[in-house]
């Protein structure tokens, strides 16, 4: 096994899930109800609680006496290397919501096929999150429908929002040599094998929905290489915050 390919793709899984927690934990205390409000700020943990998972057994690999949370809160911007969709702004409620559901429908995908992974390690972790992620998919599902389905206003948002957000989609099922290396190797899969059966669930549901599958073939990226979007900075200074200001604090 490649180590630094092995890193490398374990700290892509960790940063995912850990921006994409912090943009959700911004809806705490400003759900649009009150059960919204709770569901969102359990979603932030899980997937908060996933990459700290990962972010421990990097530092088990490491020798610098870096730990989790130094991985995780003290690196610069362009350390990271999370998909550009998970730093975007949160939007209206729509938005989130279709950021979820493009997200959390390929996680699943993801960790599905991760099961098989010759690394113990994860194979297990796959195991474990599919439990709290196949939630996330049924919770914005429902949402999907909801605002797709529903007031002349509400599908209005939610159009606007799948569509506005498609571009990003291509960096989450883009392959480079690192997935090819994980791949042949027997520990890691390759995006792009997840695509067509993606596709077909994300069609089935627009048709329930009666939402329009946008057609736009051109996406960004860059995230993966630690080419970030404005929104990127503002975010991590308010998630370092605490590590910069009391460098090591324990609470």
């Amino acid at each position: 096994m490649n180590n630094q390919v092995y890193y490398t793709y374990l700290l892509r899984m960790a940063d995912d899930t850990l921006i994409l927690g912090q943009r959700l934990s911004e809806w705490c205390g400003h759900g649009p109800i009150l059960e919204e409000d709770i569901a969102l700020s359990n979603i932030a943990l899980d997937y908060i609680g996933q990459s700290t998972n990962i972010y421990k057994h990097l530092a088990s690999l490491t020798e610098d006496g870096r730990d989790e949370d130094a991985i995780a809160l003290t690196r610069m911007e362009s350390e990271y290397s999370n998909a550009l969709l998970m730093e975007l702004p949160n939007g209206d409620y729509a938005t989130t919501i279709a950021r979820q559901y493009y997200y959390s429908s390929f996680y699943l995908l993801f960790l599905e096929h991760l099961k098989g992974s010759s690394d113990v390690f994860l194979s297990g972790f796959a195991e474990k999150s599919i439990k709290e992620v196949k939630y996330h998919v049924q919770h914005a599902t429902d949402w999907m429908l909801r605002l797709g389905d529903g007031t002349p206003e509400s599908h209005s948002r939610m159009q606007q929002a799948v569509s506005g957000l498609w571009p990003y989609l291509g960096e989450l099922f883009r392959d480079d040599e690192l997935d090819v290396i994980a791949s042949k190797e027997g520990w890691g899969i390759t995006r792009d094998a997840l695509k067509t059966v993606w596709t077909d669930r994300l069609n089935a549901l627009f048709a329930e929905a009666r939402l329009t599958v946008p057609t736009e073939a051109w996406y960004h990226f860059g995230g993966r290489s630690g080419r970030h979007t404005e929104h990127m900075g503002y975010l991590l200074a308010e998630l370092q915050f605490l590590q910069r200001a009391y460098p090591g604090a324990k609470w």
